[in-house]
């Protein structure tokens, strides 16, 4: 009966010890984005973003008293990588919330695990517009998936109306075959219908493409006045050197991707002039963009981010499901969403500060009036309207109307 007592207290302090311990466990988000190849430039801009949101609110003492993890994974831009890593994430890594996918066909050969698993999901690159409609009422009962990137349809409208309020009515669209360039070319193609416009060329090219001549002829030979693009830095850089080499000048204006620095540093001087929609330009204005700015030159040894927008997009998504988390005072699944569906607290982020940024009905945490248009200039990305430089310092918050 001694031995009994003796061998029960110890297992009773054995438990007391253990049990801050277990309070103290890590909150394990994953972190899923391309890290080499084509797309890295934007995968490690977000992964680093992320990881500057999460140090900063470790130091702050974490969420519910534990720190945040990052779980990194390379999906490689490619949709079975993609596939692969959320399912290692789900069930080996026991993630209670993913962040990241820069590709849209990644996004959507992946995020129906977590769907599945009941895990919130945060694209805080990928536009697709379908992203955010794959498993929506009245088919499922709950959404999982959240972005805070411009989607598509957003971007396609604002190419679109900048195309025609500079005058042009001849307009040639040139889109990757990709699930993202191709997605995107039907929301131009739909918005224009619209407007009543049909576009006089619309052309495909593949990943890797470096000579566009034959579709830059086709659209010059159809009498376009301007070209809108939907792709990622290499190709679009290379639709911008093949207009130079054809001595062929009218603006081009593409999706936000023109804003990497592999657009940048192919495209060089060719590059000059070029406008994509932005949700974030490297400007100082704000002390909360100041001062992330300087923490990111600082800690990664860089005088600019590879790809801003999604640097500043992925810093955002980490601040949001941190006060999902601690709004839910829990890391189950389904609670995070209905956090995230009601956040009570404005969370202040780089990008904008979010106030209800989703709802049950809409996943979706920009809106058009927040996206600005940025102009390639000389090796950066710079305001290219006025009135967006003289307002930087305006936060824009979301249109309560917005879908």
């Amino acid at each position: 009966m001694v031995f009994a007592g003796r061998a029960a207290a110890a297992v009773l302090l054995l438990a007391m010890v253990a049990a801050p311990a277990r309070a103290a466990d890590p909150i394990k988000i994953g972190l899923s984005g391309p890290y080499t190849g084509g797309s890295s430039s934007m995968g490690v801009s977000m992964r680093d973003g992320a990881k500057l949101a999460a140090a900063e609110i470790n130091k702050a003492g974490g969420v519910l008293g534990r720190p945040i993890q990052l779980i990194e994974r390379d999906d490689e831009a490619k949709n079975e990588v993609g596939a692969q890593v959320a399912q290692e994430l789900i069930n080996k890594e026991k993630v209670v919330a993913t962040v990241g996918f820069i590709n849209t066909g990644v996004a959507l050969a992946a995020q129906r695990f977590y769907q599945e698993a009941e895990i919130p999901v945060f694209n805080n690159v990928a536009t697709g517009t379908i992203i955010t409609n794959q498993f929506k009422e009245p088919d499922y009962d709950a959404n999982y998936v959240f972005r805070n990137s411009a989607y598509d349809v957003l971007q396609a409208g604002l190419m679109v109306d900048e195309a025609l309020a500079q005058g042009h009515k001849k307009i040639a669209i040139l889109a990757d075959s990709t699930n993202y360039g191709q997605l995107g070319r039907e929301d131009i193609e739909k918005y224009l219908a619209t407007k009543n416009v049909k576009p006089v060329a619309v052309e495909k090219f593949n990943i890797k493409d470096v000579d566009m001549t034959a579709q830059l002829l086709k659209a010059q030979q159809a009498g376009a006045e301007v070209i809108l693009a939907y792709g990622i830095g290499p190709e679009l850089a290379q639709i911008a050197s093949g207009m130079a080499k054809l001595g062929w000048k009218v603006p081009m204006i593409t999706s936000w991707p023109s804003s990497m620095q592999s657009f940048i540093d192919i495209a060089g001087q060719n590059g000059n002039g070029v406008i994509m929609p932005q949700t974030f330009i490297e400007d100082q204005t704000l002390p909360k963009r100041k001062a992330f700015l300087e923490n990111y030159y600082k800690t990664y040894g860089v005088t600019k981010i590879p790809t801003p927008v999604a640097g500043a997009q992925a810093y955002d998504s980490i601040y949001l499901l941190a006060a999902a988390i601690k709004q839910a005072g829990s890391t189950d699944g389904p609670k995070i969403r209905a956090a995230l569906e009601n956040l009570n607290e404005k969370v202040e982020g780089v990008v904008t500060t979010y106030d209800k940024p989703f709802s049950a009905k809409d996943h979706n945490a920009i809106s058009r009036n927040m996206v600005v248009f940025g102009k390639v200039q000389d090796g950066k990305i710079v305001y290219a309207k006025d009135e967006d430089a003289k307002n930087a310092g305006v936060v824009r918050l979301k249109e309560k109307s917005a879908n």
